[in-house]
């Protein structure tokens, strides 16, 4: 016998529903059940960060998360970042853009929210903590410096966080 339920999840800053089972992973229930791919499958393991998303804030890695667990919770995936205006990025992504701070940017996702939430945390952090708060996410493609000078770029131009987030 199934156990499936209909969850009732606050994504983006809007409710949504979607049907799961006990033991869906948040990421699973975002990119199949309700479209959003922006969030990377990395290693489903916890350790390259391609999956994060901010959960009430925090960072978290959303393939070991139960979507059961998230009801009554802030979800942010990338999507949820972008400005209003169509066509327009959010400040981060200017910065990575600006800075080379992607190769394939197929990490760059986990990385932006990750650097979001500590942009919100710490709006002048020091390069040490940047690198400190982006530990847990990999990239496999190029060194951590252009991802560095992305973040630390974005919080100089104050851009690090969007009004109203």
């Amino acid at each position: 016998m199934t156990r499936t339920r209909i969850l009732r999840l606050k994504i983006n800053g809007h409710e949504r529903e979607v049907a799961a089972e006990p033991n869906a992973i948040l990421l699973d229930v975002l990119r199949e059940g309700l479209g959003l791919t922006g969030t990377k499958r990395g290693c489903d393991m916890g350790t390259c960060g391609c999956c994060n998303v901010l959960l009430d804030g925090r960072p978290v890695n959303s393939c070991l998360v139960l979507a059961w667990d998230c009801e009554d919770r802030e979800i942010t995936t990338i999507e949820g970042l972008l400005p209003e205006d169509p066509g327009a990025l959010h400040p981060l992504q200017e910065a990575w853009a600006e800075t080379g701070g992607s190769q394939c940017g197929f990490c760059s996702p986990g990385f932006i929210v990750t650097a979001e939430a500590l942009l919100r945390e710490d709006p002048e952090p020091t390069e040490t903590r940047v690198r400190e708060a982006l530990s847990g996410n990999l990239c496999r493609c190029t060194g951590y410096k252009k991802i560095v000078e992305a973040v630390l770029k974005a919080a100089r131009s104050g851009r690090g966080v969007e009004v109203g987030s």
